[in-house]
């Protein structure tokens, strides 16, 4: 789900080191690194990547290549999810929507789609129930608010066991027919491994026969940014200060009228000038994002359109949203690594 630019995932480190201590942090700056070796941590999750362009040195006389240099002394592996992570389902974007109080929220501006497949597979009626469960409960076969869609057809299937096999029904050597179901389903691309996954262990044939097609129906939509409704009534100047406090800012900046009325409120972490444009596409009243240009906000002025810069820094809900979700899947796994949340501060800006 990432931009082809955006350089995601491992960046320093080994993906084979066993991790006792995770940190979250939003920003990797070096007061980050020094408290992660103060807290024993092993794997830094991080939104913003360190390494953003091509290295042609790394200089620890400069403070981002002893950033890059303590990572290493200190065996830290270090892991960034940066635009994937504004898209994905409850990712950067949806916490900032929550936090904000937004309703009946949808995507700002469509990025991914999670493209469709259908696999065709072939089943001895004996286990075509334990196969189909398998592939519905792994995700398979959801259309709208219902689980677990199939299309069966009843057929018969031959094979010739040869030299070397070790059939689940029938002989070497003797041509076979067994009355099996053709199991038709569909799937998201994203969770393909896990059906496949599915399929082969409930199977209980040595090689299983199955089909995969391209559909195209369309699957679900991600993308940048969210756009709804406020929780409750509020002018633009009341939302300013309420996010404010929400997010313990020392200021922010707003372009329009403090007094209009918000009935429509979109938002996007990061540096949002590239969206302001959909944003007064869909109707928003106003827009919540960070880092935005002086002739952007001219832009936006002129087509009566609010914004409220809240600064890049307000990205940091992914810190609490992140922890949450990785502490979460660890105790699903029976795992007693540690989760911890970065405590350092990386907004480099102080109002006066």
């Amino acid at each position: 789900m990432a931009e082809d630019w955006d350089p995601i995932g491992l960046q320093v480190g080994s993906l084979q080191k066993r991790i006792k201590k995770i940190m979250v942090t939003l920003d990797v700056i070096e007061p980050v690194i020094d408290e992660a070796i103060r807290e024993g941590v092993d794997l830094i999750f991080a939104h913003h990547p360190l390494i953003f362009k091509p290295l042609k040195k790394i200089n620890p006389d400069t403070s981002y290549g002893r950033t890059i240099q303590k990572l290493l002394k200190h065996d830290i592996t270090l892991y960034a999810a940066h635009t994937n992570l504004d898209v994905a389902v409850g990712g950067v974007n949806d916490l900032l929507a929550d936090k904000i109080g937004m309703t009946n929220t949808e995507v700002l501006v469509n990025r991914v789609e999670d493209q469709l497949k259908k696999l065709v597979v072939f089943v001895p009626e004996t286990h075509a129930d334990t196969v189909r469960n398998a592939l519905g409960d792994a995700g398979a076969g959801f259309i709208g608010n219902y689980s677990h869609c199939s299309f069966n057809t009843p057929g018969t299937g031959t094979f010739l066991p040869n030299e070397g096999t070790n059939p689940h029904i029938g002989e070497q050597g003797t041509m076979e027919y067994v009355n099996e179901v053709k199991i038709e389903t569909i799937f998201p691309m994203s969770i393909e491994k896990d059906v496949m996954s599915a399929m082969q262990k409930s199977h209980p044939y040595e090689e299983v026969a199955y089909d995969i097609l391209k559909l195209d129906n369309k699957g679900k939509t991600f993308g940048i940014g969210r756009i709804g409704k406020p929780k409750d009534d509020v002018t633009v100047g009341e939302l300013a200060k309420q996010l404010k406090e929400t997010f313990n800012l020392q200021g922010l900046r707003v372009v329009g009228d403090l007094d209009k009325k918000v009935e429509k409120i979109a938002v996007s972490g990061g540096e949002g000038n590239d969206f302001i444009s959909n944003a007064m596409f869909k109707g928003a009243d106003v827009y919540i994002s960070g880092d935005i240009k002086y002739h952007f906000a001219h832009e936006a002025w002129m087509e009566g359109m609010a914004i409220i810069d809240a600064g890049h820094n307000i990205e940091k809900v992914m810190i609490d949203g992140v922890g949450s979700i990785l502490s979460d899947w660890l105790k699903s796994k029976n795992s007693d690594t540690e989760v911890y949340l970065s405590k350092a501060e990386t907004d480099p800006f102080t109002f006066l």
